[in-house]
């Protein structure tokens, strides 16, 4: 009877330390006015993707108006002397395209898109790197040396550059061009996975497990795994913003499956050749690219300190 109620109040201490330590965790956060900044931006330009079909219509990526191309007619702020080419009673807050579309619409047309290849790559890649890298550290061995010498492959050359040479291999469509960034990204967290279980498989709790009999699939899943899981949850945040400039960097170059794609790199590409007659094509899109990506490192950078006690203290 004593056991059940020390066992049971032992639990309970454990879930108000945890809670203590949350709350902790939240205040510092809040004291964080660059994270907090971050987070807000990251809920802000998620909120936009969840409703952007609300908000524009997919239709009007390919309602073309030629006789508004590249038509400024903000009355607030003036770049050229463009806004005689905007038909009379338009107003288009930052502007058109090359197409006669209202430059703002495609931009939030363009966020879903972006953010959802950023999330499907960099889950794909980090479910795929764990795997492998926790496999390549349980076993050791030459498998693990074979797999840390394809790695090194990858990191032997700049990840853009990969991805150019397999875009270039697998052609040029959405799909293609998400396999390209993926087949470069995925290294990052084998090595990651791998430094983690090889320090957490040598602590006490892994040779106890091990000592009774339990399967080195259980041990590797189910304790091994969540206890190294925080610092990939990390990099799986910072690495979001890396992924949106990697593939908008792609789109850019020149790899784009349209020139009407509404993603941010292609917009931005639009307006390569008109940087001095119509500016708003690079900065708007440019710096659409540059608030998603500091938002999730912000956030990414607020999460370290958040799961890594060292670093809270």
């Amino acid at each position: 009877m004593n056991e059940k109620a020390d066992r049971a109040h032992g639990t309970e201490s454990e879930t108000q330390a945890r809670i203590a330590e949350l709350k902790y965790s939240l205040h510092q956060m809040r004291q964080n006015p660059l994270v907090l900044a971050g987070l807000i931006l990251v809920v802000f330009f998620t909120a936009v993707a969840a409703v952007a079909t609300l908000l524009v219509s997919n239709d009007e990526a390919f309602m073309f108006d030629f006789g508004q191309s590249y038509c400024w007619s903000n009355a607030v702020f003036s770049w050229t002397q463009l806004e005689a080419t905007c038909p009379p009673g338009t107003n288009f807050i930052l502007g058109t395209d090359g197409f006669g579309r209202d430059l703002l619409r495609m931009i939030i047309l363009s966020i879903p898109l972006d953010l959802k290849i950023a999330f499907l790559i960099v889950a794909a890649a980090s479910a795929f790197g764990v795997a492998l890298g926790a496999i390549a550290a349980w076993i050791g061995g030459k498998f693990d040396e074979a797999i840390l010498r394809i790695t090194d492959v990858f990191f032997a050359f700049p990840g853009l550059v990969l991805a150019l040479v397999f875009a270039a291999l697998f052609g040029r469509t959405v799909q293609t061009l998400t396999l390209a960034v993926l087949l470069v990204w995925w290294p990052t967290y084998v090595r990651l996975t791998r430094g983690q279980v090889l320090v957490e498989k040598e602590k006490t709790y892994a040779e106890a497990l091990k000592s009774i009999g339990v399967s080195p699939a259980r041990i590797v899943l189910f304790h091994i795994i969540p206890n190294a899981i925080y610092p990939i949850i990390v990099q799986m945040t910072l690495d979001i913003g890396g992924v949106i400039l990697t593939f908008s960097a792609l789109i850019f170059l020149g790899f784009s499956p349209s020139p009407a794609l509404p993603e941010l790199g292609n917009l931005a590409a639009d307006g390569i050749n008109h940087v001095f007659t119509a500016p708003w094509l690079i900065v708007f899109p440019g710096l659409t690219i540059l608030l998603i990506a500091l938002a999730f490192n912000l956030m990414g950078d607020g999460l370290r300190d958040i799961l890594d006690p060292r670093l809270r203290r």
